[in-house]
């Protein structure tokens, strides 16, 4: 599937809630493969109103465009995928939703959860520990050693993930990184982007 392709060559994952989308033009102009939309205080009709620009973004630049623990409003946002966590939906019934040929993404917090990802395409695999998701268990780097030795699947490190840190995260094996405030709250979101892609490429 082309949207496989697509994800088998991103590297740099982007969360954003709706009223981000400003950032949305510098940050792929920066080299962000994908984007997330997250955002839990929306309600139906204005999550869908909120990814109108996130896809017509992501469409421009060449990226993803995925949305976070709804999959009954992927077909709605025009959404290449969904990303859900252990405790949003099994992943069964989010593959049902939204069929064989769109993006599931799943959470990865412990070693035990590494060996339980079938249907997955992807995944994101907690870091550090980080205000934007406060209920979330960290596995540090002895995780994203065990992950690169575990997934056949593409994925990506989240969690804590900054300008500082990048580098020791990448040599633990992780192919690919997710940010949110490194990039949201940058002054130059482009900038930050590039550098971290830059880390990233220098990994390969």
């Amino acid at each position: 599937m082309f949207v496989r392709d697509r994800l088998a060559r991103s590297r740099l994952y982007l969360v954003l809630a709706g009223g981000d989308a400003h950032v949305l033009e510098l940050a792929l102009r920066g080299g962000v493969d994908i984007v997330q939309l997250r955002d839990k205080d929306l309600d139906d009709d204005a999550l869908v109103a909120a990814a109108e620009p996130f896809r017509a973004a992501c469409a421009e630049h060449g990226a993803l465009f995925v949305l976070n623990d709804r999959p009954d409003l992927v077909e709605a946002c025009g959404a290449d995928g969904v990303h859900v966590g252990r405790s949003d939906i099994p992943v069964a019934q989010a593959r049902s939703l939204i069929g064989p040929d769109r993006l599931l993404g799943l959470s990865v917090s412990t070693l035990e959860e590494l060996g339980d990802v079938g249907g997955a395409d992807y995944v994101g695999v907690t870091a550090f520990t980080t205000p934007t998701k406060e209920d979330a268990v960290a596995g540090g780097l002895e995780l994203l050693r065990a992950a690169a030795e575990t997934l056949t699947v593409p994925w990506f490190a989240i969690g804590g993930i900054d300008l500082s840190n990048v580098a020791e995260v990448v040599g633990a094996g992780a192919p690919g990184i997710a940010v949110v405030r490194a990039i949201r709250g940058a002054v130059d979101p482009e900038a930050v982007g590039r550098f971290l892609r830059a880390e990233l490429d220098r990994q390969e």
